[in-house]
């Protein structure tokens, strides 16, 4: 076990409106909040890109120029902080995140591995959204990993449930994944992995052999307890305002850089150190 443990924050997610939540948008915002997570003792962020159009702030864009301004003022505020882009997308038309990755060219990008019925039902029995699928065929990811490679970008293969674990494992003997391998294990999505740390020891043995894994947990209580795990069982670790609003006791963030500090502190409870930039390029690969 590695006794160090690589820290991504993810800053703002898909749709979380900045007007009830304290999530950043514009890129000075991004940029802020890439400080205090680097402050923290992160060496990632994973990053959504946000419309900047007035009123519009918390919709999704692909727009290459937007996301461009973003990752800029990332890169100037912390240089060496690496970069995650999403490239999550509904449907087969997946123009708008190539051109994305094409134009800020990321270390690292994230790559849906494979598809999910994306659910969630209210406590009156009705669909919290009209159920979603999230549509990830082996075709798409397959040109998203051609992409990834033309432009020297390290997948992250984020696994919603125990099947798509299990594909990783297949996509790396057919020759599709190279080493280092990474598979993030998302649990807490309603109808994918439930946030359980017994699970883990189970999910990482249908891993490819010498996979880096980590840790991405959607919830509020149960976010702590499947990191620490994770963290133990020597794993990498992902918080931020993405993933949860709530600080191990209970009370609401108001900032990425408080998620990282409890993440990093949690960490080193498991008698790890958060992973210098150095030891974070060397995990990926990266020269």
């Amino acid at each position: 076990m590695s006794e160090t443990a690589i820290v991504t924050c993810a800053l703002t997610g898909v749709l979380t409106d900045p007007r009830t939540h304290p999530v950043p948008v514009t890129p000075a915002q991004m940029a802020a909040a890439a400080r205090q997570a680097w402050d923290e003792g992160a060496t990632v962020v994973h990053l959504h890109f946000r419309n900047q159009t007035e009123g519009l702030g918390h919709l999704p864009t692909w727009d290459p120029d937007t996301a461009a301004e973003i990752v800029d003022a990332i890169r100037a505020e912390v240089p060496e902080i690496l970069i995650n882009s999403s490239t999550g997308v509904m449907g087969p038309d997946i123009s708008g995140p190539v051109e994305c990755l094409k134009r800020i060219k990321p270390e690292i990008a994230a790559l849906n591995a494979g598809s999910l019925n994306y659910l969630k039902l209210r406590g009156n029995g009705n669909w919290a959204w009209p159920p979603l699928l999230f549509d990830n065929p082996v075709n798409k990811v397959e040109h998203f990993l051609n992409v990834m490679k033309a432009n020297n970008i390290v997948p992250e293969c984020e696994c919603f449930d125990t099947g798509i674990i299990r594909s990783v494992a297949m996509f790396k003997k057919a020759g599709m994944l190279k080493d280092p391998t990474h598979v993030s294990l998302v649990m807490g999505v309603d109808s994918g992995m439930p946030a359980k740390p017994e699970w883990l020891p189970l999910l990482i043995a249908e891993l490819p052999e010498g996979a880096h894994f980590q840790s991405i947990v959607i919830g509020r209580d149960e976010v702590w307890p499947v990191h620490q795990r994770c963290s133990e069982l020597g794993g990498d670790v992902r918080t931020g305002l993405e993933d949860t609003f709530y600080l191990p006791d209970g009370t609401r963030a108001t900032s990425n850089g408080q998620l990282v500090k409890a993440l990093v502190s949690l960490v080193r409870d498991t008698g790890r150190e958060p992973a210098n930039i150095a030891e974070t390029r060397a995990a990926y690969g990266i020269s």
